[in-house]
C-alpha cells in the first residue's frame, strides 16, 4: 500500500494555445485526477478533454527517456555524452564539407509551450549560422505576423479580441470552441461566447463548414475557401461606399485610409458574391452591422491564412478593424501587455521582424524573420547544388505530417547524411533521425509561458514549479540546446567565451532564475539590481580578470548599450519608482499558484507602435501588387471543382495527442466530409470508402455525408497517417491511423507573396472506390470487386 499522501499541485495545461489552469492530484508520481482550477483568473476552471492527456504523455510506455541511436537493427540507448559527441561531430564534419547552409533546423508548434526551450533556442540557431531555417509558421500564422510587423512595426504585435466587452464577434476561418483560441488565448471559450450572447452581443461565422462555433453562432455563412481575401475587402468596400468609415482616436496616427480606399474599390459585393458564394445583399447587410455594433471584432486563423491569398486575408481583417473603429479601444481588438512583453523586448532589441531579405535556393521564395517557407524543405534536402541541406535537425516537430508534400519530405529526410531530433516521440518524422535526445517529461520541469500571454485576452501571469523530480540523468529541453550551443561554439575563441560564459551564466542561474529575470525586464517587473546580479554570476563562476572584463563588455555593456535599456532599468509602469515595494518578481508570482490577475486589456498606442514615425500603416506598399491581381481574377468565372479543406477537433492537437487512447477511442473521426448534392453526384454513400487524391498522390478513407459542408467542398481532418514503417506509436498506429491530408497537399500551392502554405482551398478529386451497384451486390453475398487505385 502506498503510505504517500495526496497532493495538489496547480499549473497550466501547455498542450495548446488555451493554457487553462489545471489542478493536478497526485500521490507521488502516481497521478489521480486532473481538473480546472477554480481560482486560475483567465481559465477560471475550464478544462478541455485534452487536459486529461497531460497524464498520458507523462506515463506513455512510448515516450522515450534517454538518448537513442538508429541502427540496422533498431534503435539503441546511448549516453548523453555519447550523443553529444556523435551529433556535434556529425554537424562539425557537414558544415567543414558542405558549408554552413548545408545544416536545416526545424521547430515545431510545441516549442512555443516550453520556455526554457524558447529561451534558449536563438543562442543555438545563431550558432548554427544557418539559412536553412524552417518551422510550423509558414504552416500557421506568417500572414498574421506579416501584418503585424508592417501595420504595427512589430511581427509579435497582434490585435487580440477583447472577447470579454465585445458587443459582435466576427469569426472568420476559425473554429475556437474546438481549438480553444489561437492567437486568442481565451480558455472558457464557450461561457465568453455565451456571455456575448446573453449581453445582446452576436456571433457570426464565417466557413465552408458549419463547425462547432458556427453551431453556437447567431449567424453562420457558408464561403468558398479561399475567397477570405474577396470577402473582407468587400466589407471594407461597403463601409466606404456607406460613409461608415470612422477609425476614431486612432485616426490621428493612422496612415494610408485613402489608399486602401481605392485598393477595395473593385470589390464590391456584387462583384464578389460569384466567387465567394454568398448573396451580395448578405455581405452589404454584414458589413453595416458590423459597423452599426457598439463594439466589434473582426477575427480570423487557420482556415484564412492557409488558404489562397492569405497575406491578403490577415492584413485586411486588421484593416476592417482599423476603418470601423474598432481598433485598441474596449470591446474591439487590443494589445496585451504581458509579464514578460515579448513585443516591447523584441523592440528594444531591434528584432522587429524582416521579409525577403534573402530568397530560399531553389525556388527563390522569400524568408521570413530569418526562415523560409516550409513548403520548399524538401526541395531544399532533394536538389542538389552548392547550399543543399545534407544534416537536418528538429525541434518538437513533425513535418511530415504537419507540411505540404508529406511523402516527398519523407523522402528527403530519409536522404540526409545525418538527422538529430529533440523529441520524446519516435514518430512519422523522427524515425529519420539518426540520434534522438529526449527532453524531461510535461511533468518533470517548470512551466511557465511566455508566448500566450503575450496573444491573450485578459493580462494574467502564472508559474509553476516541477510536480515530479528530473529523473536521474534526464535533461531539460533547454539543457539540451544549451551543451551543443557550446559545443559547436567551440570552431573561434570569441564564440567559445561566450558560449561557455553564457553556459557558467544560464547553469548558476537556472530554469528559474532565466524566468525570474525575463520578468524582472518586463512590463510590470522590478527592474532594480539587474546588472549587479550578472556581474556576480559572471564573477562567481571564475571569470575574472581580462577575461572578465572582455565577457562583461559582451554580455552586459551591450545590453546596456541597446536603445533604450537604461531608461528600462530604471522605471517601468509598476517597478520601483512608481511602488516602493518594488515591481513583480518570480518569488511574488510562486506565491500566488493559482496565478495573479494583472487586469483587463488597455488602449497601449501610438505608444507601443514600432513603426519609425509611431503610425498604424493601414496600407503597406507591400500588398499593392497582390491585390491588383486579386482584383483581375474579378473578371475570371468562379472556380468550380471540389476543394479540400482540414478541420479540427476538440479531442486533438495537430498530430502528437493520437496516442492517447482516452482521446482517440471511439467513432473513428478521420473521414472526409462531403456534402449530400456532390455525394450523389459522385456515386458515393454515407461511410463508404472514398480516394481523394491531387496531382501528388492519393488516400483513402471514409466518407461522412453531412450538410455540415457546404457544397464543392471536402474536409479531411489535420495530423493523421500513423501506419508509416517504423513509427512507435502504438495506439496512435492500432487506434487511430487514419490517412494524413498533407500526403496530398501540394508544396508548389502557396501565397503568392510570401509562400506561405495553401492546406485549405486544395483542388481535389473524390470518387467512390466501387460503383453503387457493385457495392450493393457485394451485401448481397456476391464476390466483392474494388477498383484499383489510380
Amino acid at each position: 500500500m502506498n503510505d504517500e499522501q495526496v497532493q495538489v499541485h496547480y499549473r497550466a495545461c501547455n498542450i495548446c494555445e488555451a493554457c487553462c489552469g489545471v489542478e493536478v492530484q497526485h500521490r507521488g508520481e502516481e497521478i489521480l485526477a486532473i481538473r480546472g482550477d477554480r481560482l486560475d483568473p483567465l481559465g477560471r476552471g475550464h478544462v478541455c478533454p485534452k487536459a486529461v492527456a497531460l497524464k498520458d504523455l507523462q506515463e506513455d510506455p512510448d515516450r522515450l527517456r534517454h538518448p537513442v541511436r538508429r541502427t540496422a537493427d533498431g534503435w539503441e540507448r546511448i549516453s548523453w555524452e555519447e550523443a553529444f559527441h556523435e551529433v556535434v561531430a556529425n554537424l562539425e564534419r557537414i558544415r567543414e564539407q558542405h558549408g554552413r547552409n548545408a545544416i536545416g533546423f526545424y521547430a515545431g508548434n510545441p516549442t512555443a509551450h516550453n520556455h526554457g526551450a524558447l529561451l534558449l533556442l536563438p543562442f543555438f540557431v545563431k550558432v548554427l549560422h544557418t539559412k536553412g531555417r524552417f518551422s510550423a509558421t509558414s504552416v500557421d500564422q506568417l500572414p498574421h505576423m506579416l501584418a503585424a510587423m508592417e501595420m504595427f512595426g512589430n511581427q509579435a504585435m497582434f490585435p487580440i479580441p477583447d472577447i470579454d466587452r465585445t458587443d459582435f464577434f466576427l469569426c472568420i476561418g476559425a473554429n475556437p470552441v474546438a481549438s480553444n483560441g489561437s492567437i486568442m488565448t481565451a480558455p472558457d471559450i464557450v461561457n465568453r461566447f455565451k456571455a456575448l450572447q446573453k449581453r445582446k452581443g452576436r456571433l457570426v461565422v464565417i466557413d465552408p463548414r458549419r463547425t462547432e462555433t458556427a453551431e453556437m453562432a447567431d449567424a453562420h455563412h457558408f464561403v468558398r475557401p479561399g475567397t477570405d481575401a474577396m470577402l473582407v475587402a468587400a466589407l471594407i468596400n461597403v463601409l466606404f461606399a456607406e460613409r461608415k468609415v470612422k477609425p476614431g482616436r486612432v485616426a490621428e496616427f493612422t496612415n494610408g485610409i485613402e489608399t486602401l480606399q481605392k485598393q477595395v474599390r473593385p470589390f464590391t459585393p456584387e462583384a464578389v458574391a460569384p466567387h465567394v458564394g454568398m448573396a451580395a445583399d448578405a455581405i452589404r447587410a454584414l458589413a453595416l452591422d458590423f459597423a452599426a455594433a457598439k463594439s466589434a471584432v473582426a477575427y480570423c486563423r487557420v482556415g484564412t491564412c492557409t488558404s489562397a491569398w492569405s497575406a491578403l486575408s490577415a492584413w485586411l481583417v486588421y484593416a476592417l478593424n482599423v476603418v470601423s473603429g474598432n481598433m485598441d479601444r474596449p470591446g474591439g481588438v487590443m494589445f496585451p501587455k504581458p509579464a514578460i512583453d515579448v513585443v516591447a523586448l523584441a523592440a528594444l532589441a531591434g528584432e522587429t521582424g524582416h521579409f525577403n531579405a534573402w530568397q530560399s535556393r531553389v525556388s527563390g521564395l522569400p524568408e521570413f524573420g530569418g526562415e523560409f517557407p516550409a513548403v520548399c524543405m524538401a526541395e531544399e534536402i532533394l536538389t542538389p547544388g552548392d547550399g543543399q541541406i545534407r544534416a537536418m535537425i528538429t525541434h518538437a516537430g513533425n513535418p511530415v505530417l504537419s507540411t505540404p508534400n508529406g511523402r516527398q519530405l519523407d523522402e528527403a529526410l530519409a536522404s540526409l547524411d545525418f538527422m538529430v531530433a529533440i523529441d520524446i516521440y519516435i514518430n512519422e518524422t523522427t524515425r529519420h533521425a539518426h540520434i534522438i535526445l529526449p527532453p524531461t517529461g510535461v511533468f518533470e520541469h517548470t512551466q511557465f509561458d511566455p508566448v500566450f500571454h503575450a496573444v491573450a485576452v485578459r493580462n494574467t501571469v502564472r508559474f509553476a514549479p516541477a510536480m515530479l523530480p528530473k529523473p536521474e540523468g534526464a535533461l531539460h529541453d533547454w539543457e539540451i540546446l544549451l551543451e551543443l550551443t557550446t559545443r559547436l561554439a567551440s570552431r573561434d575563441l570569441p564564440s567559445t567565451l561566450a558560449a561557455k560564459a553564457m553556459r557558467s551564466v544560464v547553469r548558476a542561474l537556472g530554469d528559474e532564475g532565466l524566468v525570474d529575470l525575463a520578468i524582472r525586464l518586463g512590463p510590470y517587473g522590478n527592474r532594480a539590481g539587474i546588472v549587479d546580479r550578472l556581474d556576480d554570476l559572471l564573477l562567481n563562476n571564475g571569470f575574472s580578470g581580462p577575461l572578465y572584463t572582455r565577457l562583461r563588455r559582451q554580455l552586459i555593456e551591450r545590453l546596456l548599450a541597446m536603445p533604450k535599456v537604461r531608461e528600462l532599468l530604471a522605471t517601468s509602469p509598476y517597478g520601483t519608482e512608481k511602488k516602493p515595494e518594488g515591481g513583480l518578481t518570480l518569488a511574488k508570482i510562486k506565491a500566488h499558484p493559482h496565478g495573479v490577475d494583472i487586469g483587463p486589456l488597455e488602449p497601449s498606442l501610438p505608444e507601443r507602435l514600432s513603426t519609425p514615425d509611431k503610425t498604424i500603416e493601414l496600407a503597406p506598399d507591400l500588398y499593392a501588387a497582390d491585390m491588383a491581381k486579386l482584383a483581375a481574377t474579378l473578371a475570371q468565372p468562379p472556380a468550380d471543382g471540389l476543394l479540400m479543406i482540414g478541420r479540427r477537433h476538440v479531442r486533438s492537437n495537430n498530430s502528437w495527442l493520437h496516442n492517447s487512447y482516452r482521446l482517440v477511442k471511439g467513432k473513428n473521426r478521420c473521414t472526409a466530409m462531403i456534402n449530400p448534392h456532390d455525394a450523389k453526384a459522385l456515386g458515393i454513400d454515407d461511410g463508404a470508402e472514398v480516394e481523394v487524391s491531387t496531382r501528388v498522390g492519393a488516400i483513402r478513407l471514409p466518407a461522412e455525408v453531412t450538410d455540415a459542408i457546404m457544397p464543392g467542398v471536402v474536409s479531411v481532418p489535420h495530423g493523421f497517417g500513423h501506419d508509416r514503417d517504423g513509427v512507435e506509436l502504438s495506439v496512435a498506429r492500432e487506434v487511430a491511423p487514419g490517412a494524413s491530408m498533407n500526403d496530398i497537399t501540394d508544396e508548389r500551392l502557396h501565397d503568392p507573396l510570401t509562400g506561405m502554405a495553401i492546406i485549405n482551398g486544395v483542388p481535389v478529386q473524390v470518387r467512390a472506390l466501387a460503383p453503387r451497384a457493385e457495392r450493393a451486390a457485394t451485401k448481397k453475398g456476391r464476390p466483392r470487386r474494388v477498383a484499383a487505385p489510380r
